[in-house]
C-alpha cells in the first residue's frame, strides 16, 4: 500500500472519529448503546458462569450424598451378614436343641448310666473300610470298648477301640456287628446282623413258624449283655421262607447314620456280666467277617 493512501485513511478515520464524536456529544446515542452492549455481554457472561458454578456445585451436593449412601449401604450390609449369621447360628443352635431333647426322651434302663458324645467324623483312619464313627470321648470319660451306642431313633452300635479321649463306634450297618433282638409284638427273638454300607440287615436264627411280620419293631433283647434292653433297633421289612428250620427276615435301621450329630453312652452297670472273651459280640469285626461258614441255626 502506498504512504498516499495510508495517509489519505488516516485523515478519514480521524474524520469519522471527530463526526462520531460530535454526534455522540450532542446525542448521547453512542455512550447508550456502548453501555447496554457492555451490560448485556457482561450479564450473559456472569449468567454463564454462575450457571456453571451452580452445576459443579449441585454435581459436588449430589457427590457427597452419593458418598453417604454409599457408606450406608456399606454399613447395612455388614448389618444383614451380621443378622445373617447370627440367624444361621440361632437355627444351628435350635436344632441341636431338638436333637439334644430327643436324646434326653430316652428311657435309660434300670442300673445304666448315659453319658453324651458329639460325632466328629466317619470312617476315618486305619479302620475306614469298616463303617464306623468317631467320637469325641475315650475310655477316660464313658467310652470304654464295648459301651453300647445309641441315638434319639435308636441303637447306633457299639464302641469298637477307646483312646483317652476319642473312641471308635462299630455301626450296626457293619458286616461284623452283632446284636441279640426281640421283635416288639411278636416276641421273636434273634441276632440281627449287619449287611454292610447301604444294605439291609439280616436277623438270624428265626424259626420257620415265628410269627414275625413285616413292620415289626426290633428292639435289644439284652441276652447278649451287651447292650441294655428295649432300646429300638430295626424295622423288618421283608420276612420269606428259607432253608429249614429258619426264615430269611430282612431289618432296617431306625438311625440314620450319615445324620448322626450326638449319641448316647450306655455305661454298662458294675457287675454286670461281660461277654466272654471271644464272643462274638467283642471280637473283632475283621475276624468276625473271615469265618466261613455262617451261622448255623440252633438245635431243636
Amino acid at each position: 500500500m502506498s504512504t498516499r493512501r495510508i495517509i489519505i485513511a488516516i485523515v478519514l478515520a480521524l474524520l469519522a472519529f471527530l463526526g462520531i464524536y460530535t454526534w455522540n456529544q450532542r446525542t448521547g446515542q453512542w455512550d447508550w448503546l456502548a453501555a447496554n452492549t457492555g451490560l448485556e455481554v457482561a450479564g450473559g457472561v456472569l449468567r454463564a458462569v454462575h450457571g456453571v458454578g451452580d452445576s459443579i456445585g449441585a454435581v459436588w451436593k449430589r457427590y457427597l450424598a452419593l458418598i453417604d449412601v454409599q457408606e450406608e449401604n456399606d454399613r447395612l450390609r455388614d448389618e444383614v451378614a451380621r443378622l445373617h449369621q447370627e440367624l444361621i447360628a440361632s437355627r444351628e443352635s435350635q436344632a441341636e436343641l431338638e436333637r439334644l431333647r430327643g436324646l434326653l426322651r430316652l428311657e435309660v434302663p434300670q442300673g445304666w448310666s448315659v453319658v453324651g458324645a458329639r460325632v466328629l467324623a466317619s470312617r476315618i483312619g486305619p479302620n475306614a473300610s469298616l463303617e464306623t464313627l468317631l467320637l469325641a470321648r475315650g475310655y477316660l470319660d464313658g467310652a470304654a470298648p464295648g459301651t453300647a451306642v445309641a441315638g434319639r431313633e435308636g441303637l447306633v452300635g457299639r464302641v469298637y477301640k477307646a483312646g483317652p479321649g476319642t473312641s471308635m463306634v462299630l455301626l450296626l450297618s457293619d458286616v461284623g456287628s452283632r446284636v441279640a433282638v426281640v421283635a416288639a409284638r411278636s416276641r421273636v427273638q434273634g441276632i440281627l446282623a449287619g449287611g454292610g454300607a447301604g444294605n439291609l440287615m439280616e436277623m438270624r436264627f428265626v424259626k420257620q413258624n415265628a410269627p414275625l411280620e413285616e413292620g415289626e419293631l426290633l428292639l435289644t433283647s439284652g441276652l447278649d449283655a451287651a447292650y441294655p434292653k428295649g432300646i429300638p433297633v430295626a424295622r423288618v421289612r421283608s420276612v420269606k421262607a428259607g432253608p429249614a428250620p429258619t426264615l430269611e427276615v430282612t431289618a432296617e435301621p431306625l438311625v440314620h447314620f450319615g445324620a448322626l450329630e450326638e449319641v448316647l453312652l450306655y455305661e454298662r452297670p458294675a457287675g454286670l456280666f461281660m461277654p466272654e472273651a471271644g464272643d462274638v459280640y467283642v471280637r473283632s469285626p475283621r475276624d468276625i467277617v473271615s469265618e466261613a461258614p455262617r451261622y448255623a441255626a440252633p438245635a431243636e
